[in-house]
């Protein structure tokens, strides 16, 4: 009995050193677990005010891209009406041409009878000009319009008296002999100044309106050819009779649209990145 008693005695003994090992054990994984844990909570911790932060930023540059999208909508409706700007006033500038073509066309019919008179009718950059050598228009020295002269500028006045959107500008040249001729004329300019003059009265007397017209006198200081022969004399002694398309409306057009529009500028907003702290690994 008391032998029994001995070996219970022993595996109670042997039972309680194995718990009790068991207990410091569970203890030792017990506080390596728990250190774990808490180091866990402080990565989470950290991550959380990390994800805060890119949150932040992500709401700040999201509010940065849409107050670039509203620029980018603004610039695109600037250069949309930029483009319909130009299309109009490149619209204009077709019309102006044709018409100034089709008035081209008119002079040069109803002028046609006084070819081979020294009566030539061009286009140079979008005007029209009537060039008459002053043979067909004065005499020598005078300033007074001939018979055929005037029946020219009769006929040049009942094609232009309706065209309101035509500035006229009557230009005198001379060659370069000096005037010698008598009355109040010192020169040259003098003499081309009044050739101009009085082809503008009978123009307006033909309906056209003065306000539209403007004589000039250039003198020999404008010749188209050399003064050194008797025939580039004859080519500079000449009338010219310049019509131009009235540009009021397109500068206008261009002013206004130069008012309405600021230059369009390209606009580059720089990108930063944005750290991203690594997440420390877990033991």
């Amino acid at each position: 009995m008391q032998g029994r008693y001995k070996g219970l005695n022993k595996n109670y003994q042997d039972l309680l050193a194995q718990n009790q090992n068991l207990i410091k054990g569970n203890q030792r994984e017990t506080k390596k677990i728990l250190a774990q844990l808490q180091k866990s909570q402080a990565d989470l911790i950290k991550r959380e005010d990390s994800l805060a932060v890119l949150e932040t930023e992500f709401n700040k540059r999201k509010s940065e891209l849409d107050v670039l999208s509203q620029e980018m909508a603004a610039m695109q409706e600037r250069l949309r009406q930029k483009e319909l700007a130009y299309n109009t006033l490149n619209d204009e500038v077709k019309r102006k041409d044709s018409a100034m073509m089709a008035l081209r066309n008119s002079v040069a019919d109803a002028l046609v009878g006084f070819e081979g008179q020294g009566l030539t009718v061009t286009t140079r950059n979008g005007r029209v000009y009537v060039s008459m050598d002053n043979k067909l228009m004065f005499a020598s020295g005078s300033f007074n319009v001939n018979s055929n002269g005037k029946n020219a500028l009769n006929k040049l006045a009942n094609v232009l008296k309706d065209k309101q959107d035509i500035n006229i500008l009557v230009e005198g040249h001379t060659d370069s002999v000096p005037y010698r001729g008598s009355g109040n004329l010192n020169d040259n300019w003098d003499l081309s100044s009044k050739r101009a003059t009085s082809i503008v009265r009978i123009l307006t007397n033909g309906n056209i309106d003065p306000k539209k017209i403007t004589a000039a006198g250039r003198g020999e200081f404008n010749p188209i050819a050399s003064n050194a022969t008797a025939e580039g004399r004859a080519k500079n002694r000449r009338t010219e009779i310049i019509l131009m398309p009235d540009l009021s409306n397109l500068y206008n057009m261009v002013v206004d649209g130069a008012k309405a529009e600021d230059e369009v500028e390209s606009i580059e907003a720089p990108v930063e990145e944005i750290p991203v702290e690594e997440s420390p690994k877990t033991e």
